[in-house]
């Protein structure tokens, strides 16, 4: 299904490989629609905490999920355990997006999958780096779900941050010729998603897609850091607005005594929607950051290890003062609404 790309070069086959992705998940997905197995197969139901109004079908990652394990086993065979990995959480995701499944056998078989992955391809490291590994991308796994929240995010930092993981193969001075095309696969895929998912959102991904996918971003970084294509920080860094934003939130709840596993709107992307920006302003400005991001990360790559982490230093410091204005006009919002709900004295 997928060409073999010996004959084409690299940058075109990249090209083909996120093409040929995204019209497979378009296609899987206008299926279910068309016929109307997607609201059988499991549905969102809008609530206090949600940020939609109507129900819409959570199936996501039943286009995403199969189009980026195929690709990644067509294409770079020696990822299979990420394409089982993968596989294996989606399956179980789906369970629980139409069962249930209690957080201990959710995060039984996330641990499963991540152990596995590191255990079968162990990085020349001291074994306490090994674990603080694990728990990163445990963390990974768990944070793109809890971004998964507003119309076009989730999608649109998957189609950039893969890109981005893509381009950063094919320039690396260590090149692996089959990992650019396998991120670009998971990143077509997700635009195959987002066509349907952009606000006003047809669909929404569902964990099946979410957990699977942030399963590929801690899998396609390792990866890519044990064979010398990028360094430690590189795919941190092109996804860091998620992992800021889910890290900061998650930070408040724990430090409120709060249970963190529980549905909120507490994030900043949640704060950008309700204080009047909306899903597709927001997901833009999210597109914005991502790309800036990944743009200043690829660029860094040719310099010293110095400069890269002072510059990674640097970014995290942007994006905590993004934080903070959103943290601003959030409160100036509230303020505001406050002033205007009867019964309040002015």
């Amino acid at each position: 299904m997928f060409i073999r790309f010996a004959t084409v070069s690299p940058w075109a086959a990249v090209a083909v490989a996120a093409l040929v992705a995204a019209c497979l998940c378009a296609a899987i997905l206008l299926i279910l629609l068309k016929t109307g197995l997607a609201w059988r197969l499991a549905t969102d139901l809008p609530n206090d905490r949600s940020l939609h109004v109507r129900p819409t079908p959570r199936v996501g990652g039943w286009g995403v999920a199969p189009v980026a394990v195929l690709a990644i086993l067509s294409l770079a065979p020696d990822l299979w355990c990420a394409a089982v990995g993968g596989a294996f959480l989606a399956a179980v995701s789906q369970i629980d997006d139409r069962r249930g499944l209690p957080a201990r056998v959710r995060f039984g078989a996330h641990l499963i999958a991540v152990i596995g992955f590191v255990v079968l391809y162990p990085a020349s490291v001291p074994w306490w780096m090994l674990a603080v590994i694990v728990f990163l991308m445990l963390w990974v796994v768990n944070l793109y779900n809890f971004m998964d929240g507003a119309d076009g995010l989730a999608g649109g930092m998957a189609l950039f941050g893969f890109g981005g993981l893509a381009i950063a193969a094919l320039l690396s001075p260590h090149p692996l010729p089959y990992l650019a095309p396998a991120c670009a696969s998971v990143a077509g895929a997700a635009l195959g998603f987002l066509l349907f998912n952009f606000h006003p959102a047809r669909i929404f991904l569902g964990d099946a897609g979410s957990i699977s996918i942030g399963f590929f971003v801690g899998a396609l970084g390792y990866w890519g850091w044990v064979h010398a294509a990028w360094p430690i920080w590189f795919p941190a860094m092109v996804f860091s607005p998620f992992i800021t934003d889910a890290s900061i939130t998650l930070a408040r709840r724990l430090l409120r005594g709060e249970k963190f596993w529980e549905a909120h709107r507490e994030h900043y992307y949640q704060r950008m929607v309700r204080s009047g920006m909306g899903h597709a302003k927001t997901a833009l400005t999210w597109y914005a950051v991502m790309a800036t991001g990944i743009m200043v990360a690829l660029i860094v790559l040719g310099y010293s290890r110095a400069v890269q982490w002072c510059v990674v230093a640097a970014w995290i410091v942007v994006l905590f003062l993004l934080g903070a204005a959103v943290d601003i006009r959030w409160h100036r919002f509230q303020s505001t609404r406050s002033e205007h709900s009867p019964g309040v004295s002015r």
